[in-house]
């Protein structure tokens, strides 16, 4: 039995750490919310209460946190992980851009701790079936060391050797599929309008050279039934559309379509809230058409 380290247990970490305690190692886990912690212990993870409490047990830390300030604040927090006795490599699951990556990156190295630029792609879906994409920079020799645990998780890929390389890939991922989503539920809105079966579209389109992940998985699974409910939030979403646009530009790439997907995801918070589903981008063309995509 390994032990290792999570710190963040929101909806991709926590079936995350439980597919490592399924494994058969030894979790020891920090998050800020009582209620979770809780749902830990009944999970078989192993609550600790401080960062610098499980520094002191393990080698190998994960993090599963939503921003880069996040991300930043366990790095800096005093005491935590840095001066800690056992922390040696933190792998970081967080979607929060290059250039946040490479500052976490330069924090952990002032107190001597490896930092793996670690995005992954799947969704909670794929968090919890351990089919997870996992995307990770940093000298080949420290993945190395750590690619077998990440098999448990997921299907690793070692993109780069520098940190934010992976971000960048993760970046790209995630516009590619938030594009599709609201792309696709343009057309389906069109098509609906003019009275086609929204299951017939997807039929044709799945054998077709239309297909993209937004008709193959999140429009039977969530739009056609009506639950909107994907799993990653839309506010999310956006701040990876966001983080993407912003480093496209930073590089001298015009991101017009980019741009474009973002602001429809800004919509469809304005339309449907903080708690918005990122599928909720098909009721905003609903809304916008005065149809509903469903089998009639």
């Amino acid at each position: 039995m390994s032990q290792y380290g999570f710190i963040g247990l929101g909806n991709m970490g926590f079936p995350m750490a439980t597919n490592l305690v399924k494994a058969g190692h030894e979790v020891h886990v920090v998050d800020m919310n009582p209620a979770v912690i809780e749902r830990a212990k009944t999970a078989g993870m192993h609550p600790r209460a401080s960062l610098r409490e499980l520094g002191d047990m393990v080698e190998i830390i994960f993090l599963s946190l939503p921003k880069g300030d996040n991300v930043h604040a366990v790095a800096s927090l005093s005491p935590g992980l840095i001066g800690s006795k056992k922390a040696k490599v933190v792998v970081d699951f967080s979607t929060i851009g290059p250039a946040a990556a490479v500052k976490a990156s330069e924090i952990f190295a002032q107190g001597n701790i490896v930092y793996l630029d670690s995005p992954v792609s799947g969704g909670t879906l794929g968090a919890a079936r351990a089919t997870l994409a996992i995307m990770t920079s940093c000298a080949r020799s420290e993945y190395d060391k750590v690619v077998d645990i990440l098999k448990v998780l997921g299907k690793p890929f070692h993109v780069g050797d520098a940190p934010g390389m992976a971000q960048t890939m993760k970046l790209a991922n995630n516009m590619l599929s938030a594009g599709a989503l609201a792309l696709t539920s343009e057309v389906f809105a069109m098509g609906v309008k003019n009275g086609l079966d929204p299951k017939v579209m997807l039929d044709v389109i799945n054998v077709g050279s239309g297909q993209n992940t937004a008709t193959l998985d999140k429009f039977p699974r969530a739009v056609l039934p009506r639950t909107f409910d994907i799993g990653f939030a839309a506010v999310l979403a956006h701040k990876d559309l966001k983080l993407c646009v912003d480093e496209g530009e930073s590089l001298g790439i015009p991101m017009v379509i980019g741009s474009a997907v973002k602001e429809l995801y800004v919509m469809t918070i304005a339309k449907y809230g903080q708690q918005a589903d990122m599928s909720d981008v098909a009721r905003l063309m609903e809304s916008w058409t005065g149809v509903e995509i469903k089998k009639p």
